[in-house]
Protein backbone atom coordinates (compact mmCIF):
# COMPACT_ATOMS: atom_id res chain seq x y z
CA UNK A 1 0.00 0.00 0.00
CA UNK A 2 2.68 2.19 0.48
CA UNK A 3 4.12 1.57 -2.70
CA UNK A 4 0.87 3.00 -4.15
CA UNK A 5 0.78 6.44 -2.62
CA UNK A 6 4.97 6.63 -3.01
CA UNK A 7 3.84 5.88 -7.12
CA UNK A 8 0.91 8.36 -7.09
CA UNK A 9 3.01 11.02 -5.10
CA UNK A 10 5.55 10.76 -7.68
CA UNK A 11 3.36 11.25 -10.32
CA UNK A 12 1.73 14.05 -9.51
CA UNK A 13 5.17 15.81 -8.78
CA UNK A 14 6.67 14.56 -11.75
CA UNK A 15 3.22 16.16 -13.77
CA UNK A 16 4.33 19.33 -12.07
CA UNK A 17 7.87 18.89 -13.38
CA UNK A 18 6.55 19.34 -16.91
CA UNK A 19 4.74 21.87 -16.46
CA UNK A 20 7.56 24.05 -14.30
CA UNK A 21 9.69 23.16 -16.92
CA UNK A 22 7.67 24.40 -19.79
CA UNK A 23 6.96 27.46 -18.25
CA UNK A 24 11.07 28.22 -17.83
CA UNK A 25 11.37 27.49 -21.62
CA UNK A 26 8.69 30.19 -22.22
CA UNK A 27 11.16 32.60 -20.86
CA UNK A 28 14.66 30.74 -21.55
CA UNK A 29 14.05 27.94 -24.40
CA UNK A 30 17.84 26.80 -23.95
CA UNK A 31 17.22 23.27 -23.59
CA UNK A 32 20.78 22.19 -22.34
CA UNK A 33 20.83 24.70 -19.74
CA UNK A 34 17.67 24.11 -18.79
CA UNK A 35 18.23 19.90 -18.42
CA UNK A 36 21.50 20.59 -16.77
CA UNK A 37 20.07 23.04 -14.10
CA UNK A 38 16.70 20.98 -13.45
CA UNK A 39 18.83 18.30 -12.99
CA UNK A 40 21.46 19.80 -10.49
CA UNK A 41 18.50 21.08 -8.17
CA UNK A 42 16.96 17.39 -8.43
CA UNK A 43 20.37 15.89 -6.73
CA UNK A 44 20.44 18.79 -3.93
CA UNK A 45 16.74 17.63 -2.86
CA UNK A 46 17.67 14.14 -2.89
CA UNK A 47 20.98 14.50 -1.64
CA UNK A 48 19.53 16.53 1.64
CA UNK A 49 16.52 13.79 1.62
CA UNK A 50 19.53 11.37 2.07
CA UNK A 51 21.52 13.10 4.67
CA UNK A 52 18.07 13.17 6.43
CA UNK A 53 17.81 9.46 6.43
CA UNK A 54 21.27 8.62 7.74
CA UNK A 55 20.64 8.16 11.01
CA UNK A 56 17.74 5.19 10.17
CA UNK A 57 18.99 4.19 7.49
CA UNK A 58 23.21 4.51 7.12
CA UNK A 59 24.81 5.62 3.67
CA UNK A 60 26.27 2.81 2.09
CA UNK A 61 27.44 5.08 -0.75
CA UNK A 62 29.53 2.17 -2.36
CA UNK A 63 26.64 0.44 -2.65
CA UNK A 64 24.85 2.92 -4.84
CA UNK A 65 27.18 3.34 -8.02
CA UNK A 66 25.19 0.83 -10.28
CA UNK A 67 22.41 3.60 -9.74
CA UNK A 68 24.59 6.37 -11.10
CA UNK A 69 25.13 4.02 -14.23
CA UNK A 70 21.12 3.63 -14.51
CA UNK A 71 21.25 7.51 -14.35
CA UNK A 72 23.25 7.76 -17.41
CA UNK A 73 19.92 6.04 -19.01
CA UNK A 74 17.57 8.91 -17.12
CA UNK A 75 17.67 11.58 -15.69
CA UNK A 76 20.59 11.69 -18.23
CA UNK A 77 19.62 11.06 -21.46
CA UNK A 78 15.84 10.72 -21.44
CA UNK A 79 15.72 14.33 -19.15
CA UNK A 80 17.53 16.17 -21.92
CA UNK A 81 14.76 14.41 -24.68
CA UNK A 82 11.44 15.16 -22.34
CA UNK A 83 12.87 18.68 -22.29
CA UNK A 84 13.19 19.18 -26.15
CA UNK A 85 10.20 17.47 -25.84
CA UNK A 86 8.67 19.60 -24.23
CA UNK A 87 9.58 23.01 -26.31
CA UNK A 88 8.55 21.00 -29.20
CA UNK A 89 5.01 20.10 -28.20
CA UNK A 90 4.00 21.41 -24.89
CA UNK A 91 3.69 19.57 -21.53
CA UNK A 92 0.26 18.46 -22.08
CA UNK A 93 1.02 16.19 -24.65
CA UNK A 94 4.65 15.31 -23.50
CA UNK A 95 2.49 14.08 -20.72
CA UNK A 96 0.11 12.08 -22.50
CA UNK A 97 3.23 10.51 -23.99
CA UNK A 98 4.39 9.37 -20.55
CA UNK A 99 1.27 6.96 -20.08
CA UNK A 100 2.61 4.92 -22.10
CA UNK A 101 5.25 4.07 -20.25
CA UNK A 102 3.58 1.35 -18.68
CA UNK A 103 3.48 -0.94 -22.18
CA UNK A 104 7.20 -0.80 -21.95
CA UNK A 105 8.04 -1.15 -18.10
CA UNK A 106 5.30 -3.99 -17.61
CA UNK A 107 6.71 -5.60 -20.85
CA UNK A 108 10.19 -5.37 -20.02
CA UNK A 109 9.23 -6.98 -16.24
CA UNK A 110 7.47 -9.72 -17.47
CA UNK A 111 10.36 -10.53 -20.20
CA UNK A 112 13.48 -10.19 -18.18
CA UNK A 113 12.88 -10.10 -14.33
CA UNK A 114 9.56 -13.01 -14.25
CA UNK A 115 6.84 -10.81 -12.39
CA UNK A 116 3.74 -12.55 -12.79
CA UNK A 117 1.00 -11.52 -15.10
CA UNK A 118 -2.35 -10.81 -14.33
CA UNK A 119 -5.32 -9.83 -16.41
CA UNK A 120 -6.64 -6.47 -13.74
CA UNK A 121 -2.50 -5.60 -14.73
CA UNK A 122 -2.82 -6.56 -18.53
CA UNK A 123 -6.38 -4.53 -18.68
CA UNK A 124 -4.81 -1.18 -16.34
CA UNK A 125 -2.23 -1.15 -19.26
CA UNK A 126 -4.17 -1.29 -22.49
CA UNK A 127 -5.91 1.24 -20.96
CA UNK A 128 -3.19 3.57 -20.15
CA UNK A 129 -2.22 3.12 -23.71
CA UNK A 130 -5.36 3.76 -24.89
CA UNK A 131 -5.12 7.42 -23.70
CA UNK A 132 -2.14 8.06 -25.74
CA UNK A 133 -4.14 6.28 -28.95
CA UNK A 134 -6.21 9.88 -27.94
CA UNK A 135 -3.17 11.89 -28.38
CA UNK A 136 -1.83 10.35 -31.63
CA UNK A 137 -6.06 11.21 -32.80
CA UNK A 138 -6.18 14.66 -31.81
CA UNK A 139 -6.17 17.57 -34.48
CA UNK A 140 -6.73 20.68 -32.70
CA UNK A 141 -3.25 21.38 -31.05
CA UNK A 142 -1.59 24.93 -31.38
CA UNK A 143 -0.12 25.57 -34.84
CA UNK A 144 3.26 26.62 -33.11
CA UNK A 145 3.63 23.09 -31.33
CA UNK A 146 5.65 19.98 -33.50
CA UNK A 147 5.23 16.92 -33.34
CA UNK A 148 8.92 15.61 -33.48
CA UNK A 149 8.45 16.70 -29.77
CA UNK A 150 6.36 13.68 -29.41
CA UNK A 151 9.03 11.23 -30.60
CA UNK A 152 11.88 12.86 -28.63
CA UNK A 153 9.08 12.02 -25.53
CA UNK A 154 8.75 8.72 -26.78
CA UNK A 155 12.28 7.70 -27.15
CA UNK A 156 12.56 9.46 -23.36
CA UNK A 157 10.22 6.64 -22.45
CA UNK A 158 11.69 4.10 -23.52
CA UNK A 159 14.94 4.88 -21.53
CA UNK A 160 12.46 5.67 -18.30
CA UNK A 161 11.13 2.39 -18.73
CA UNK A 162 14.56 0.67 -19.16
CA UNK A 163 15.92 3.12 -16.08
CA UNK A 164 12.72 1.71 -13.88
CA UNK A 165 13.43 -2.15 -14.25
CA UNK A 166 17.21 -1.46 -13.13
CA UNK A 167 16.21 0.53 -10.02
CA UNK A 168 13.82 -2.73 -9.85
CA UNK A 169 16.13 -4.84 -10.25
CA UNK A 170 18.95 -3.74 -8.45
CA UNK A 171 16.53 -2.63 -5.29
CA UNK A 172 16.55 -6.02 -4.37
CA UNK A 173 20.15 -6.56 -3.37
CA UNK A 174 22.04 -3.39 -2.49
CA UNK A 175 22.25 -2.11 0.35
CA UNK A 176 22.10 1.71 -0.59
CA UNK A 177 19.30 3.32 0.72
CA UNK A 178 16.52 4.73 -1.78
CA UNK A 179 17.03 8.12 -1.42
CA UNK A 180 21.18 7.91 -1.82
CA UNK A 181 20.44 5.57 -4.40
CA UNK A 182 18.38 8.44 -6.07
CA UNK A 183 21.13 10.68 -5.53
CA UNK A 184 23.66 8.41 -7.39
CA UNK A 185 20.84 8.12 -10.29
CA UNK A 186 20.92 11.72 -10.37
CA UNK A 187 24.75 12.02 -10.49
CA UNK A 188 25.34 10.22 -12.59
CA UNK A 189 22.72 11.65 -15.09
CA UNK A 190 23.79 15.12 -14.34
CA UNK A 191 27.18 14.61 -15.08
CA UNK A 192 26.15 13.26 -18.76
CA UNK A 193 24.18 15.94 -19.21
CA UNK A 194 26.77 18.35 -18.33
CA UNK A 195 29.05 16.46 -20.36
CA UNK A 196 26.72 16.32 -23.59
CA UNK A 197 25.60 20.03 -23.91
CA UNK A 198 28.37 21.80 -22.30
CA UNK A 199 26.92 24.90 -21.01
CA UNK A 200 28.87 28.12 -20.69
CA UNK A 201 28.08 29.35 -17.86
CA UNK A 202 27.97 33.53 -17.64
CA UNK A 203 25.53 35.94 -15.43
CA UNK A 204 22.96 35.84 -17.56
CA UNK A 205 22.92 31.80 -17.91
CA UNK A 206 22.97 31.51 -14.37
CA UNK A 207 19.94 33.84 -14.13
CA UNK A 208 18.47 31.99 -16.82
CA UNK A 209 18.93 28.52 -14.77
CA UNK A 210 17.18 30.08 -11.81
CA UNK A 211 14.24 29.88 -13.90
CA UNK A 212 14.51 25.66 -13.55
CA UNK A 213 14.83 25.91 -10.42
CA UNK A 214 10.54 25.05 -9.19
CA UNK A 215 11.14 22.13 -12.26
CA UNK A 216 13.76 21.09 -10.01
CA UNK A 217 12.38 21.27 -6.96
CA UNK A 218 9.58 19.01 -8.18
CA UNK A 219 11.80 16.34 -9.94
CA UNK A 220 13.91 15.57 -7.44
CA UNK A 221 10.85 14.98 -4.96
CA UNK A 222 9.27 13.05 -7.75
CA UNK A 223 12.41 11.15 -7.63
CA UNK A 224 13.33 10.34 -4.05
CA UNK A 225 9.20 9.12 -3.93
CA UNK A 226 9.93 6.71 -7.22
CA UNK A 227 13.15 5.24 -5.89
CA UNK A 228 10.98 4.40 -2.63
CA UNK A 229 8.17 2.98 -4.25
CA UNK A 230 10.20 0.77 -6.30
CA UNK A 231 12.34 -0.67 -3.31
CA UNK A 232 8.35 -1.63 -1.88
CA UNK A 233 6.80 -2.84 -4.89
CA UNK A 234 6.91 -4.43 -8.30
CA UNK A 235 7.53 -2.59 -11.52
CA UNK A 236 3.89 -3.77 -12.64
CA UNK A 237 2.32 -2.34 -10.33
CA UNK A 238 4.37 0.89 -9.63
CA UNK A 239 5.06 1.85 -13.44
CA UNK A 240 1.02 2.08 -14.50
CA UNK A 241 0.28 4.36 -10.90
CA UNK A 242 3.30 6.39 -12.44
CA UNK A 243 1.13 6.88 -15.34
CA UNK A 244 -1.36 9.41 -13.28
CA UNK A 245 1.82 12.04 -14.12
CA UNK A 246 -0.34 12.42 -17.52
CA UNK A 247 -3.27 13.59 -15.56
CA UNK A 248 -1.70 15.89 -13.55
CA UNK A 249 0.37 17.12 -16.47
CA UNK A 250 -2.81 17.45 -17.96
CA UNK A 251 -4.40 19.34 -15.40
CA UNK A 252 -2.10 21.58 -14.89
CA UNK A 253 -1.69 22.84 -17.82
CA UNK A 254 -5.11 23.77 -17.37
CA UNK A 255 -4.85 25.41 -14.83
CA UNK A 256 -1.39 27.38 -15.39
CA UNK A 257 -0.74 27.67 -19.02
CA UNK A 258 -4.27 26.84 -20.85
CA UNK A 259 -3.66 29.34 -23.02
CA UNK A 260 -0.34 28.01 -24.69
CA UNK A 261 -1.32 24.58 -24.09
CA UNK A 262 -4.64 24.70 -25.59
CA UNK A 263 -5.93 21.71 -23.77
CA UNK A 264 -8.94 19.54 -25.85
CA UNK A 265 -11.20 16.67 -24.96
CA UNK A 266 -9.01 14.62 -26.63
CA UNK A 267 -6.65 15.18 -24.03
CA UNK A 268 -8.96 15.41 -21.43
CA UNK A 269 -9.90 11.77 -22.42
CA UNK A 270 -6.89 10.27 -22.59
CA UNK A 271 -5.69 11.65 -19.04
CA UNK A 272 -9.17 10.04 -18.14
CA UNK A 273 -8.19 6.42 -19.56
CA UNK A 274 -4.90 6.24 -18.11
CA UNK A 275 -6.09 7.08 -14.52
CA UNK A 276 -8.54 4.35 -14.90
CA UNK A 277 -5.62 2.11 -15.97
CA UNK A 278 -3.90 2.93 -13.04
CA UNK A 279 -6.62 2.80 -10.36
CA UNK A 280 -7.56 -0.72 -11.87
CA UNK A 281 -3.26 -1.79 -11.53
CA UNK A 282 -3.11 -0.59 -8.03
CA UNK A 283 -7.08 -1.85 -6.83
CA UNK A 284 -5.34 -5.50 -8.20
CA UNK A 285 -1.82 -4.83 -7.06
Amino acid sequence: MIAVGLACLSAALFGGMSVALAMALRRSSDTGLGTVATVAVAFVVAAVWAVAEIPARGVHASAAWPFALAGLLSPGAAQLLVTLGIRESGASRVSMVFGTAPLVSVSIALIFLGEPLSVPLLVGAMLVVAGGVELARERDRPAHLRRIGLVYSFVGVILFATRDNLVRWLSGSTSAPPAVAASAALLGGGLLAAAWVRPVLTRASLRAALLFVPAGLCFGSSYVALFEAYYRGRVTVVSPLIATESLWGVALSILLIRRTELVGRRLVLGALLIVAGGALIGAFR
